[in-house]
């Protein structure tokens, strides 16, 4: 399920390199990444009436040319960024990942995994625990946690059909599809597929059985702060 950043990763429990979330692909505005994207991307329906905004899009191909493979739209108040000590609020983030077969690295000394429901899932939890407030822990404990946080992400991502999730059927531009969903403390975590694409969600304030998807067709909408 390897998704790599073109800003550069870190290095998941079995080695691999795994991203950065909300690493930045492409040029410093962050719509214009959205816009070279060669897939279609995917956020709230109709149904949610609140803010949206945009995270910075990334690359898993760096160095190859190709361009967006997966971004994230944000709905209701931003999060906190890390090490930022205040709540993170009411949000849903949809995170879109572009089908993309198994590939020959950048440096062309290995390859690439094709991505999976897998990689939505991955996206999706590190993006949540990103969010976590530090509450009182210092940085380097704040970092120890992180890393343990992460590894479990991985694995858990890596067995969507285990008992650490349940299915969740959820309306895709009005026709239900089945999701793998899971609860924590810090928020919920969902992956499956849509219409072109793979789709990963994460949130926190907003129920997850109540949000529906749809493809997104304009996305100067989320490019309003």
């Amino acid at each position: 399920m390897d998704v790599t950043s073109r800003a550069g990763g870190a290095v998941a429990p079995d080695g691999r390199t795994t991203p950065v979330v909300g690493a930045q692909a492409g040029p410093a505005d962050p719509l214009a990444s959205y816009l070279e994207a060669d897939f279609p991307w995917y956020g709230l329906d109709g149904g949610w009436t609140g803010r949206r905004w945009l995270l910075p899009a990334g690359a898993g191909r760096a160095g190859q040319g190709a361009g967006t493979d997966y971004g994230s739209l944000g709905h209701g108040d931003e999060p906190a960024r890390p090490y930022e000590a205040r709540e993170p609020g009411r949000f849903a983030v949809v995170v879109t990942v572009a089908r993309r077969p198994g590939r020959r690295s950048a440096d062309n000394t290995g390859t690439l995994e094709a991505t999976s429901a897998s990689s939505a899932a991955w996206l999706a939890g590190s993006g949540l625990i990103a969010t976590v407030p530090p509450g009182q822990l210092d940085r380097a404990l704040r970092q120890d946690w992180l890393d343990q946080q992460t590894a479990l992400a991985w694995d858990l991502a890596d067995d969507l059909e285990g008992p650490g999730w349940s299915v969740l059927s959820l309306p895709v531009n009005g026709v239900p599809q089945e999701f793998r969903y899971r609860e924590s403390a810090y928020g919920w975590v969902l992956a499956g597929e849509a219409p072109g694409v793979l789709l990963g969600a994460y949130g926190r304030g907003v129920s997850a059985y109540g949000v529906g998807f749809g493809t997104v067709a304009e996305l100067s909408a989320y490019n309003g702060r």
